[in-house]
């Protein structure tokens, strides 16, 4: 079972790796790729925009796959795929080739994510899953530490194809692996029916949605983003309407119905939007009103995705001696203490001021994000462990566009006044510490309690799961 831990560790590790890495090095080539193949800006936008819609609609539908047919089946899928898609990118004669592509890219990328944490959730019993997730979570920080330079090192020599080749062996090898290696899964008498109804009405909710808040950001179109806006509403309620009458819905109340996991949802939520609407206002701010160029724009923010290397293993540890109440807490007032630091970038812009901000940003969120994690993936039964990788998975995916669109209409309504948008952000992250309040608190407090968001033990994992002794 060591090895199988291994491989499955190392698996959900480079994955998560090649997914974050392949949107951080993409922003660096856009330029270029905009000028080799005379592209619009708005043609551009869509190689972003459309590989998101692709992911954001299919996280959960792929993750009630993994629960039905297997984590490693679409780890594997997912991986090959996304390696055969960044093959076909690099090789792709013009823009629309390269859209089509992306979105592509991205109906794979949503089918190896939830995996990710699905194959960790019936590789390990719940109390051990802290550190697993905390490793996962600190490569994620290298890969966004790292993505800019090496976009940059990569586009400048070799052109913008060369980051999309750099995801194509990596990709092969892993899913081969994962292929290969029969990772332990829970075992079902009998299988359930698969809610597709159910998931294209959650899909269609989650596409409007996610177009709603990039239209607005891209294009400034209000109109239409507020009949995307509504149509997500609609689609949503018919969703929820679907859900309580299916026999077989495709989120099992066990995952929704635990107060814990919903607390941790929407912390996620909340911490991406303040994390990703600050790095947004940040850059804006030291280059087009402190005159940094690029690079150095991405040095001075370089202390944030760097501090998430050693918070997240930290985050694993406190959570062990404090629970996860008290770590989520801390750590969403630290975040928003760095966006308040970040507000007086405009006064303050010595690097180290910069970096301090920075810093007390990927502190912050990398121990939200680990604490919050292991919270919705071991607060559900191994039976749907995908669908919580995937809801887990969404939310970050919906907080960072919901960030994005706030901060670009605060900024044009207070007339690119940083300072009061940097403030409103602090606010929304402080929104996160309630929900923190909700989630489980000291080991022994669970113990003690009638376990209703306890999870289960060590004996129960292997019960349940017999190849995990």
């Amino acid at each position: 079972m060591t090895r199988h831990r291994g491989v499955t560790l190392a698996c959900s590790v480079v994955g998560a790796v090649i997914v974050a890495l392949d949107g951080t090095v993409l922003t660096v080539a856009q330029p270029t790729l905009r000028r080799d193949l005379g592209a619009s800006l708005t043609q551009v936008q869509w190689t972003s925009t459309g590989y998101l819609i692709a992911v954001a609609g299919l996280l959960v539908f792929a993750g009630r796959l993994g629960d039905l047919y297997g984590h490693h089946r679409m780890f594997a899928l997912g991986m090959l795929g996304f390696g055969a898609a960044s093959a076909g990118l690099g090789l792709a004669p013009g823009i629309g080739w390269v859209i089509g592509l992306r979105v592509v890219q991205g109906v794979f990328g949503a089918l190896l994510q939830p995996a990710t944490l699905g194959m960790l959730r019936a590789a390990y019993p719940p109390e051990r899953l802290g550190m697993p997730i905390a490793l996962r979570t600190g490569a994620i920080g290298v890969a966004a530490a790292a993505g800019p330079l090496v976009g940059g090192a990569l586009v400048t020599p070799f052109g913008w194809r060369a980051v999309f080749f750099l995801n194509v062996a990596p990709a092969l090898v892993m899913g081969v692996l994962a292929a290969l290696s029969r990772g332990p899964e829970p075992r079902r008498a009998v299988r359930p029916p698969l809610d597709l109804p159910g998931a294209a009405l959650l899909a269609a909710t989650l596409v409007c949605l996610v177009y709603a808040l990039t239209a607005a950001v891209d294009s400034g179109r209000t109109a239409v983003s507020a009949s995307a806006l509504l149509g997500a509403a609609a689609a949503g309620c018919l969703f929820v309407r679907h859900e309580r009458r299916a026999d077989g819905p495709l989120v099992p109340v066990e995952v929704l119905g635990r107060s814990a996991v919903g607390s941790a949802l929407g912390l996620l939520v909340a911490a991406s939007a303040a994390m990703l609407g600050a790095l947004f206002v940040g850059s804006y701010v030291l280059q087009d009103v402190l005159g940094l160029d690029p690079l150095r724009t991405a040095l001075r923010a370089l202390p944030g995705p760097l501090a998430m290397v050693p918070t997240a293993p930290a985050a694993a540890v406190l959570m062990r001696r404090h629970g996860p109440r008290r770590t989520a807490v801390t750590a969403t007032v630290l975040l928003a203490l760095g966006i308040l630091v970040l507000s007086r970038l405009e006064q303050e812009s010595s690097p180290v001021w910069a970096g301090m901000g920075f810093l007390l940003l990927g502190a912050g969120f990398g121990t939200v994000m680990v604490t919050a994690t292991a919270v919705v993936v071991r607060g559900v039964s191994m039976a749907s462990a995908g669908v919580a990788g995937g809801l887990q998975q969404t939310a970050l995916n919906i907080g960072p566009a919901v960030g994005v669109a706030a901060a670009g209409a605060l900024m044009t309504w207070t007339d690119v006044a940083s300072g009061p948008t940097f403030t409103v952000l602090a606010c929304v992250c402080l929104l996160g510490v309630p929900l923190a309040l909700r989630l489980p608190g000291r080991p022994e407090d669970r113990s003690a309690r009638s376990g209703t968001d306890a999870p289960a033990s060590v004996a129960d994992h292997e019960r349940l799961n017999p190849r995990a002794r």
